[in-house]
């Protein structure tokens, strides 16, 4: 089974024209409240001294969109101070209409929310941060708030300590889920990338057989008639000097047509993915893992009606891969059982290793889910088990139409046990789901090398 190496650059990127959207957006929202609040509301409020921060910050947003171009993807260290700079724009706007008593200054969370789903972490943490000492600064320092002059609002230290608490909890916890959601979403993209990526290749490979098989087909004809006039120059030249030419010529060309004999025993030019055994299909998933110090055994049902699918790449390397995973943690023995009857076709791989282990058996088929791996395998050792492999074996073989189940041996038997299970009309009919899939475009932010 072909080993690979999946190399991810984690690249969390804001396109400028993106921000300065937003900045526009916030820009014309705070002007609306502004002029709401005064000359809506008639309630007193610095609007001179409002406006002027908003002119500035209209500048700036002016001065960076033309400096800096609304297309440019912005690295980490930049968008961050752009997104501090929003902080503290917002900051001194709520200082001059209340600090934290302005039912707005939630809106502090907006850029740290921002920069906790397109930043890496570093930098939403200093930008939390950040927002964090703003909104500690307003307790204390901030101009009243706009209110009517006849009736004046007087809120609670204990209530205005409440307001405080809220907005740092609102900035960690929300932070914090935003970062989890998209991180997993990204690792789930990256994931079903590179299972596109494997099938890709393993078609590619596969595809070759109908190349040679046709290739085959084509020198047919010339190497039979290279081999009738080398006969006949053989004859003729039967005592020349250069008789032993003759024949060399004659014994290539016979080698020749042996070889193509061979390939034109694989599917007809065209055909893509032959279809084979159950029985085949089980010992070609077998075949590399048989020479790593582990017994592999078969149990093989004495029953007539042996099931017949496709060659899928899909279905040989997802087996392939779990079979790797139980000889990588098998002790002394795994075994592949097979099954069949009218309805289902079921091949079940077990070890006697340790087992799953119990903390991740619940997310096992997740991507970058990892488990302490005996690297007994020279491919596997600077690798861990259970992660994007397993993912893509599973993904591969459901989209294949099987079902994959887990679980653990009863004591005192101990060992990890999967189960693969297709309907037998799944099995044995054209794997086109996976034929039918094709390369992601590539993206700036991955790499895949395969060795």
């Amino acid at each position: 089974m072909s080993e690979f190496e999946y190399k991810h650059v984690s690249r969390r990127t804001l396109r400028l024209d993106t921000l300065i959207r937003l900045r526009w957006l916030a820009i014309l929202g705070q002007l609306a409240a502004l002029l709401v609040v005064k000359f809506g509301l008639d309630f007193q409020l610095p609007i001179w001294s409002c406006l002027s921060v908003l002119a500035l910050y209209a500048m700036f947003t002016v001065s960076v969109r033309m400096w800096l171009g609304g297309q440019l993807r912005l690295d980490a260290d930049r968008a961050g101070w752009l997104l501090a700079f929003d902080i503290a724009e917002l900051a001194i706007l709520l200082g001059l209409t209340g600090g934290l008593q302005n039912p707005f200054s939630f809106l502090l969370l907006g850029p740290v929310l921002i920069s906790a789903t397109a930043l890496p972490a570093r930098m939403a943490t200093k930008l939390a941060g950040f927002a964090i000492m703003c909104a500690t600064i307003l307790v204390f320092v901030h101009l009243p708030l706009p209110w009517s002059s006849d009736d004046p609002l007087e809120l609670p230290p204990v209530y205005m300590v409440g307001v405080w608490l809220s907005i740092l909890l609102a900035i960690g916890y929300i932070s914090v889920y935003a970062w989890q959601i998209t991180e997993e979403a990204r690792q789930l993209a990256d994931a079903l990338a590179a299972t596109e990526l494997v099938l890709a290749r393993e078609q590619h490979l596969s595809q070759l057989d109908g190349l040679a098989a046709a290739a085959a087909h084509e020198l047919g004809t010339p190497l039979s008639t290279i081999a009738v006039v080398s006969k006949d120059l053989l004859l003729a030249l039967a005592d020349s000097p250069h008789a032993e030419d003759a024949r060399i010529l004659r014994e290539q060309a016979q080698r020749c047509r042996e070889i193509l004999g061979k390939l034109t025993e694989h599917p007809d030019p065209g055909d893509a993915f032959e279809r084979m055994g159950l029985s085949a299909l089980v010992e070609e998933v077998i075949a590399p893992h048989r020479d790593f110090g582990i017994t592999i055994a078969v149990d093989w049902p004495a029953q007539p009606g042996e099931p017949t699918g496709a060659r899928s790449p899909a279905i040989l390397y997802g087996l392939g891969n779990l079979l790797e995973n139980a000889v990588d943690f098998a002790q002394k023995r795994a075994e592949v059982g097979v099954a069949w009857n009218d309805t289902d076709v079921t091949v079940v791989i077990r070890d006697d290793g340790p087992g799953f282990a119990s903390e991740i058996m619940a997310r096992i088929g997740e991507p970058y889910v990892r488990g302490p791996r005996p690297h007994r395998t020279p491919a596997a050792a600077d690798e861990t088990g259970l992660g994007l492999g397993f993912f893509i074996a599973k993904t591969l073989l459901e989209r294949s139409g099987a079902m994959v189940s887990l679980a653990n041996a009863v004591e005192p038997v101990h060992g990890a046990i999967v189960t693969i299970r297709w309907k037998r009309i799944d099995f044995e009919r054209s794997a086109a789901g996976a034929q039918n899939l094709t390369l992601s475009p590539a993206r700036d932010q991955h790499t895949y090398q395969f060795v």
